[in-house]
């Protein structure tokens, strides 16, 4: 089980990260690309019928029930997320934009604010905490 991702890559989404957790980045984005954005019905007893099971492995599916537990049945497709991941991998945005099935100037903007979001996380770091 893989905790966190590397440290140059984008942090998950509170909602993504779940999944990242269970899976690791890469393995993460495969289950997203397969899944997401339709209902997964998820079991912590899988039998290895399922696509899931046959991908991961009934070990894998298993624990990605238990820590999905409280996540919606709908599966997020988190596209802004895997742009920034693969950009910081050093995808090219036309070859995320092909692969995602969205535009270029829908990367690029994703990109921006993953960067820029970024910039905002470390300046708020140097701030004191109120509680």
């Amino acid at each position: 089980m893989t905790t966190s991702p590397l440290p140059n890559l984008p942090r998950p989404p509170a909602h993504i990260q779940p999944y990242v957790d269970v899976l690791g980045v890469d393995d993460a984005i495969r289950f997203l690309l397969a899944f997401g954005g339709a209902e997964l019905y998820l079991t912590t007893t899988p039998k290895g019928r399922s696509r899931l099971a046959q991908m991961f492995g009934l070990e894998k599916a298993s624990a990605l029930a238990a820590a999905a537990e409280h996540s919606p049945r709908r599966v997020p497709t988190a596209k802004p997320w895997i742009a920034q991941v693969w950009s910081a991998q050093g995808l090219s945005v036309n070859e995320i934009a092909r692969t995602l099935h969205v535009s270029d100037v829908s990367v690029r903007g994703w990109i921006k604010r993953g960067v820029e979001s970024s910039i905002e996380v470390h300046l708020n770091d140097r701030q004191m905490r109120l509680f």
